[in-house]
């Protein structure tokens, strides 16, 4: 029982999370003064973390900055992931944010008055009341999982750790979307043996950046990357992957192959926790189980409670919200609390929250 476990603090607000979207709001309700916590699973910015090395953002820095903070670089192009990292880190130094770190919300209910959550951090369990809450918690919490045997072998990873790891050895990668080709690309310069199964008979150029499409093409034209289109694993052995060939709707047909590699990435994509989102009772929609709120506020079907960032998408099939289109939600929801729209937040959205989503994707 919750009751059992003693009040650790009462606040106004608690932000659950705290990646670019949820550090942004935090900043915009202290300068407001409104009584906050922010608690995170991890570290700030956890998702950034376990990207590849040196992976650049498809955005650019005038899209990713927060807070009215201007990211600050000596070539004026798209940045690191570490790089996005130690301006997350100086934003939070810059406004003495106060983030409660490794410690994972475990559990939200709806009181009478407000909220209780629960969280698990290492010390143990804690308890906590909140007027409103805010989840801030990504949609990337989980990889896609094929659900095939050897899915779990030690050769076989859902994460691209580093290009390095991979040199001169065979690599399938599985996958056609952005980070697939990247993938492709950067093994195979790091001196991979690099083969690349996609469902698709070609890849999607709407789905992959137009810089990297020509030079994926490029290679697999020299042959210095193979292209298996219209292919799906099946199962994965300690010697190589059986793939299946796929129809015209990328499903598997009877008709299958083995090809031999020494290391697997399934580069399947993730999907959010919305354990929180169902414990609290906000109705989840369609096959993206897309959270209902209004979208003037950010508040869900259940009084109090809001949504920030990416997770407002649900479980993102095709790509709609990204850390650059998100930091309106953080203007939003300090607005619908205090009735201002946040200051912090005027020279960004000048420059940001008017360009449409077509424009964001097209570029």
């Amino acid at each position: 029982m919750t009751d059992d476990i003693p009040l650790t603090s009462t606040h106004e607000v608690a932000i659950v999370g705290a990646g670019p979207i949820g550090l942004e709001l935090a900043v915009c309700l202290k300068q407001a003064g409104v009584d906050y916590i922010q608690f995170d699973a991890r570290q700030i910015g956890y998702t950034m973390t376990w990207w590849p090395r040196n992976t650049n953002f498809f955005s650019t820095t005038e899209r990713l900055a927060i807070a009215g903070v201007p990211i600050p670089n000596n070539h004026q192009q798209r940045i690191t992931g570490e790089e996005y990292l130690a301006y997350l880190r100086s934003v939070v130094e810059l406004f003495d944010l106060r983030v409660q770190s490794y410690e994972p919300v475990s559990a939200l209910h709806r009181e009478r008055e407000g909220f209780t959550l629960i969280t698990q951090p290492l010390s143990g369990p804690r308890r906590y009341s909140a007027r409103r809450v805010v989840l801030a918690i990504g949609d990337m919490h989980f990889p896609h999982r094929l659900n095939i045997p050897g899915e779990d072998l030690p050769h076989v990873s859902h994460y691209f750790r580093d290009p390095h790891d991979y040199f001169r050895r065979r690599l399938l990668i599985v996958g056609g979307k952005n980070s697939a080709v990247e993938a492709a690309l950067r093994c195979w310069r790091a001196g991979a043996q690099v083969t690349l199964s996609y469902r698709r008979a070609q890849l999607d150029a709407n789905r992959v950046k137009h810089w990297l499409l020509p030079d994926f093409a490029a290679q697999v034209e020299a042959g210095t990357i193979r292209f298996l289109p219209q292919t799906m694993p099946v199962a994965i052995d300690a010697g190589g992957v059986t793939l299946a060939r796929t129809d015209a709707d990328g499903q598997p047909t009877t008709e299958q192959f083995y090809c031999p590699t020494d290391f697997v990435l399934l580069a399947t994509g993730f999907r959010g926790d919305q354990s929180l989102l169902e414990q609290a009772g906000v109705i989840l929609q369609g096959p993206n189980r897309v959270p209902v709120y209004d979208p003037a506020t950010m508040e869900t079907n259940v009084p109090g409670l809001y949504l920030a960032g990416t997770v407002a998408a649900g479980i993102q099939q095709r790509y709609t919200l990204f850390i650059e289109n998100c930091h309106e939600h953080a203007g939003k929801i300090t607005q619908a609390l205090t009735g201002q729209w946040p200051a912090r937040l005027g020279d960004v959205a000048a420059r940001t929250y008017q360009l449409s989503f077509e424009q964001i994707a097209a570029n």
